[in-house]
């Protein structure tokens, strides 16, 4: 929903169905409830208006985008005159409970979260009757997310990582700024199996359990992050992945860091 391609995505389905070239049911198609939208009566609504630009009749996996909720209506990020986020009173309790009616009622055929910190998960699940799937979070050799990793694994909660190759084309990019695909370390791993790195990094992750989800408009590097199951990352290769976490967060969302439901205040 924020990221206003859902009628752009639902052309290119329609597109791909009608010419026969893929089946509905072989798609698997997310997409987000956004924070101005997470009053518990509006988010059916919201769910309906996002299938209506997709042109589906259900979502395979619908996410609350974050934890944070923002007053309804307006700009995504309303802001008062002196140019403060306006946060609302909802509490994404009752966000997940409005979800829960969405996958009952078929909208959705799954649910799941993003950006929810170990406080929160552990909060929205004393109350959940339905558990969320996945939870979707910010996640590479940098900012592995170990700890938040084993607790969703315990609690049978898959991880997603989204930016999985840190986001090399991210706009607030200075030159300096740590890169995950020019990493000599990466690089040398990557020289050894014949593979680029973020081939290695795609791996790496795919071994840790983890869900990548790398963004691309290139025909050719999709190709090539599609192409990561022909080879398998010695376990030293793995350790010495896992040491170059620094908490190195690309993604860090200041505009709501006052929010209280900022999710990147807690240890995880």
């Amino acid at each position: 929903m924020f990221y206003e391609n859902e009628a752009e995505v639902g052309k290119g389905i329609q597109a791909a169905v009608h010419q026969k070239i893929v089946k509905r049911q072989d798609l698997f198609i997310t997409s987000k409830l956004w924070c101005n939208f997470m009053r518990p009566h509006l988010v059916e609504s919201t769910i309906k208006q996002s299938l209506q630009k997709l042109g589906l009749d259900y979502l395979d996996l619908y996410l609350i985008h974050w934890p944070t909720a923002l007053k309804e209506g307006g700009d995504y990020y309303p802001k008062d005159k002196n140019g403060k986020i306006l946060s609302s009173d909802v509490d994404y309790i009752n966000t997940w409970k409005a979800m829960e009616e969405v996958y009952k009622n078929g909208l959705a055929k799954s649910i799941g979260v993003s950006n929810f910190n170990k406080r929160q998960l552990e909060r929205l699940l004393k109350s959940a009757i339905i558990k969320p799937v996945t939870n979707q979070v910010e996640c590479h050799p940098y900012l592995n997310q170990a700890k938040l990793i084993k607790l969703c694994k315990s609690l049978d909660i898959v991880v997603t990582a989204y930016s999985p190759l840190g986001s090399p084309g991210r706009p607030w990019a200075k030159p300096g700024d740590l890169s995950l695909t020019e990493d000599p370390r990466i690089k040398g791993i990557a020289s050894n199996y014949k593979k680029t790195p973020a081939q290695i990094v795609l791996r790496y992750l795919i071994q840790k359990g983890v869900l990548p989800i790398p963004k691309s408009s290139n025909k050719s590097r999709i190709q090539e992050n599609i192409n990561v199951f022909d080879f398998e990352l010695s376990k030293s290769d793995v350790k010495l992945l896992d040491t170059l976490d620094c908490n190195e967060r690309f993604h860090r969302h200041l505009e709501i860091i006052e929010h209280r439901e900022y999710p990147f205040n807690d240890e995880y």
